[in-house]
């Protein structure tokens, strides 16, 4: 795959093992300053809600980074294509049932990165 397109696969990781760390081991203390939708007495009671998403952020961190580490090029393609899909389809869930800035956050990211795979 094209540089650019591996450096989109990593930063979407980053992004997702970024999420990862806030709901599962800062959701009481860091996740109120970046979720201020969420009213802040609700941190403590949904603390292992958020464990739980945090750790699927987590799957979709890992198999975009297992994505960079296949050596196979169509294999590393395909791979890398499901787990972009999977955080499209998650960003695109979230937009509509959380607020519209997760699409451009995490779906629009992973949309435009399955695009350059597309046409490059």
């Amino acid at each position: 795959m094209a540089i650019v397109i591996l450096v989109f696969i990593t930063l979407i990781a980053i992004e997702h093992l970024y999420i990862l760390w806030l709901e599962m081991f800062a959701w009481t203390t860091r996740a109120p300053k970046v979720f201020r939708q969420i009213p802040k007495e609700m941190f403590e009671p949904t603390k292992a809600l958020a464990a739980n998403q945090g750790l699927y952020n987590g799957f979709l961190a890992a198999g975009l980074i297992w994505s960079l580490c296949i050596g196979d090029p169509a294999w590393q393609q395909h791979v890398a294509i499901f787990f972009l899909a999977c955080v499209a389809v998650a960003g695109m869930y979230g937009a509509v049932t959380a607020t519209r800035r997760i699409f451009f956050l995490q779906a629009l990211p992973a949309l435009v990165t399955l695009l350059l795979i597309w046409f490059l």
